[in-house]
């Protein structure tokens, strides 16, 4: 058992042990409560773990009510815990409607009741399982991180793969980029870089490394993205540097030297080019859900034949201006068509990167920040979302922070969004998830619950790369270590068009 889950039973346990009442006597403020985290007036999943919280600054205790109809629930003590089946009860009972929340707090002999709040209890669901990247936000001690993944209903963590199993110090490695067919854990995939690195695939109860480096590529697979139904994944093929500031609020900055767009068939094992010009630097690809169109950034960049290229991209970083482009595909056929400009980040002056299409089509949301692809590092980073029938952008509205929002993942149903933001305190990555509706507009984003409410203050690693998964990934961190160890990997097939 790990120890997240462990401490949920834990404080849960402790909770169910409190008896609480609504003191008969108190002040009321006419002020919400400051909580944290703050779900104050949020949209949530009918089906979403219980939202866990605490009185900022202090407090000797604390009661809350939450009510809908005639169902109510009295919690108190230092943190509000609710039981998790009564919770799930109340949110069925609630669905579509609002559960009220009244907080009272106590310093000394003196009860302040503030204003009640709401929790919009929205009708959709969301996907049961999310993963995510958990690593320090440092720049040498990458080591020591995990891919894990969570039930969204309830607390339940486990690690998926553990970095530290198979090497480490000067002999170690980097795992990264986890990606899922159609949210389908069985049908996964995961890079490993340096030693004993490769591409690690799950499909269809098969466990394989492959190895995707040739002369005929730039480099393996980097960013992936699976086709919706065949067994074909499009990845960059990038050379990546680091760089530091000497003096900038953005501390660092992850630069492409080089990057094409490289297609790969999980069956026949065989890899082809389908972008590759040596101007152009594309990357982050991702499929349309009709399976006919891929879209993907890209930048224009002329290298200065007077410098060293890796100096030349550091001294021209903010040179990097990514626009997003789309390329048809013919399932029959298995060919691409050229590429066509969807949005020109470069004439506002900006850098468009991490595009994402939700699942009906309509929708493409990207990450816009002032130059650059790697804007996790970015504190001006924001989501803007562009309408595929208008071809409208517009900067997306209640989902933004005043800091940084990066990477997002839509749910299967369309209805959620999941963004890794520094909006607590521009250091640590966390989860936060918003509703969005038919027409594009988002909810009040929310943290990821935790069975105790500290949890992300006190967690000292960042979250990257959530994706909603429908179950969780069966193989263990010791399968998978296993068959990192096993092998090179398997070397790949490069052919100048794939042909099914």
């Amino acid at each position: 058992m790990n120890y997240n889950k462990l401490l949920s039973i834990l404080v849960l346990a402790l909770a169910a042990c409190h008896s609480a009442s609504v003191p008969e006597s108190y002040t009321q403020s006419e002020s919400l409560p400051d909580i944290y985290p703050d779900y104050t007036d949020v949209t949530i999943p009918v089906n979403i773990a219980p939202l866990t919280f605490m009185i900022n600054g202090e407090a000797d205790e604390m009661v809350a009510r939450l009510t809908f109809g005639n169902e109510e629930m009295v919690l108190g003590g230092d943190k509000i815990q609710p039981d998790v089946d009564e919770w799930h009860n109340l949110l069925q009972q609630a669905q579509g409607k609002d559960i009220t929340v009244e907080v009272f707090a106590r310093q000394g002999e003196r009860w302040t009741g503030y204003k009640p709040f709401a929790l919009h209890v929205s009708p959709d669901s969301i996907d049961s399982w999310l993963s995510y990247r958990l690593i320090s936000p440092s720049y040498v001690a990458y080591e020591e991180l995990t891919l894990n993944q969570r039930c969204l209903e309830n607390y339940d963590e486990r690690v998926m793969v553990d970095n530290m199993l198979c090497s480490t110090e000067k002999d170690g490695q980097c795992v990264n980029c986890h990606n899922y067919q159609q949210y389908n854990p069985d049908r996964m995939l995961f890079h490993a870089r340096q030693n004993m690195g490769g591409t690690v695939m799950a499909y269809d109860g098969k466990l394989m490394k492959i190895n995707m480096s040739g002369d005929s590529i730039l480099s393996a697979g980097v960013y992936p993205a699976w086709h919706p139904w065949l067994p074909l994944v499009v990845f960059s093929s990038n050379k990546t540097e680091q760089a530091f500031h000497t003096a900038h609020n953005n501390k660092i900055e992850v630069i492409d030297t080089g990057s094409d767009l490289i297609a790969y068939d999980v069956e026949k094992n065989q890899v082809t080019n389908i972008e590759n010009d040596p101007v152009e630097f594309e990357t982050y690809p991702v499929w349309a859900p009709d399976g006919k169109t891929v879209y993907y950034c890209s930048a224009h960049f002329v290298y200065n034949d007077s410098l060293e290229q890796d100096a030349d991209v550091i001294l021209r970083a903010k040179a990097f201006k990514y626009n997003i482009y789309k390329k048809s595909f013919d399932p029959e056929t298995m060919t691409f068509g050229p590429r066509q400009m969807v949005f020109n980040a470069d004439s506002l002056g900006k850098s468009a990167t991490l595009p994402r299409i939700s699942p009906d089509g309509r929708f493409l949301v990207f990450t816009m920040g002032n130059y650059g692809c790697f804007h996790i590092w970015h504190h001006e980073a924001d989501l803007w979302m562009i309408n595929l029938d208008s071809a409208v952008a517009r900067r997306m509205e209640g989902i933004n922070s005043d800091d940084t929002e990066s990477y997002h993942s839509w749910s299967s149903n369309g209805r959620w969004m999941v963004v890794s933001s520094r909006r607590e305190d521009g250091n640590y990555t966390r989860p936060f998830f918003a509703h969005v509706d038919e027409q594009g507009r988002c909810t009040k984003p929310f943290v990821l619950p935790q069975a105790n409410p500290e949890y992300h203050r006190l967690f000292m690693k960042c979250y990257n790369i959530p994706e909603f998964m429908y179950g969780p990934v069966k193989y263990s961190p010791q399968d998978f270590a296993r068959i990192l160890r096993k092998s090179d990997g398997q070397p790949v097939q490069y052919v100048q068009k794939l042909v099914r």
